[in-house]
């Protein structure tokens, strides 16, 4: 299958979705993380035309390292909005690709950026199949099936699960996937939380530090997502430390079941899905 998972800047796919991207990318799939901004305003220091660069190589690096391909658009870190313009570059970008999968934010989130980039893969999902629209780029039989990336917001209306991927045995690769964007991890997001001189300056002690600042969050779901579906998880119990969860949107096509099971290794939570 061709999945793309779209996320507003350099990092925001791995952050929320890498563990998934490399499983499916070690079962044979062509997986592809899309950046829609260049992600230039995200520093403390660094100038916007330097930090786009360095983003761009970053997202490269991590992208080798778990096993699946890197796509970073030039739309201005800060600024995207669901225009026209941006709407056709995903039509094409979808299309190209022939995505089966399209995976990205939901439209509710804290960020601009992520908001808009979720407007976006939604309104694109159904013109994919519209040959007059962007019609230099064939169009798709079928639209794809768009999924939501977890989150933890609860207004206006709470993300509400339907699938789940098993990624604790694919944690180090997202480790070391999230290692690679250093200007990201070691620099920007200590800087925000105000924990730039926790840091190690030792390469070698820095992917530990990560650990150590960001796996509780990522064991989170695992405890949040996973209370809430006790019983359809029951097989499961025990078995998993880190999950990531995904939310069926209505606007792509509906999953087959066996889409569902090439998908997910962790059985479908609504049965009415399928």
């Amino acid at each position: 299958m061709n999945i793309l998972c779209f996320g507003a800047h350099p990092d925001d796919a791995e952050w929320y979705a890498g563990g998934s991207l490399i499983y499916w990318s070690s079962h044979g799939h062509k997986v592809y993380a899309i950046s829609l901004t260049n992600g230039n305003i995200g520093h403390h220091k660094l100038d916007k035309e330097t930090l786009a660069k360095v983003r761009k190589k970053e997202a490269e690096e991590s992208a080798r390292r778990g096993g699946y391909n890197s796509i970073v658009l030039d739309y201005p870190d800060g600024e995207l909005e669901p225009s026209i313009e941006a709407r056709k570059d995903v039509v094409r970008i979808i299309r190209d690709l022939h995505a089966d999968v399209v995976i990205t934010h939901r439209p509710v989130d804290y960020h601009p950026d992520h908001r808009a980039c979720g407007i976006l893969i939604q309104d694109a999902v159904f013109l994919v199949t519209v040959p007059n629209f962007v019609p230099e780029f064939p169009a798709l039989p079928q639209s794809p099936i768009c999924l939501y990336m977890m989150d933890m917001f609860k207004k206006p209306q709470p993300f509400s699960p339907d699938f789940a991927v098993d990624v604790s045995e694919f944690m180090e690769k997202k480790w070391d996937v999230l290692d690679a964007m250093s200007s990201q991890m070691y620099e920007w997001l200590p800087y925000l939380d105000h924990q730039l001189t926790e840091v190690p300056i030792e390469p070698g002690k820095r992917k530990e530090w990560l650990k150590s600042r960001w796996e509780g969050l990522f064991r989170l779901p695992a405890i949040v997502f996973g209370n809430s579906f006790q019983s359809e998880l029951a097989d499961y119990k025990g078995r998993f430390e880190f999950v990531e969860f995904f939310e069926l949107s209505e606007y792509g096509r509906k999953p087959s079941k066996s889409e569902l099971e090439t998908l997910f290794n962790l059985w479908r939570l609504q049965e009415s899905l399928i």
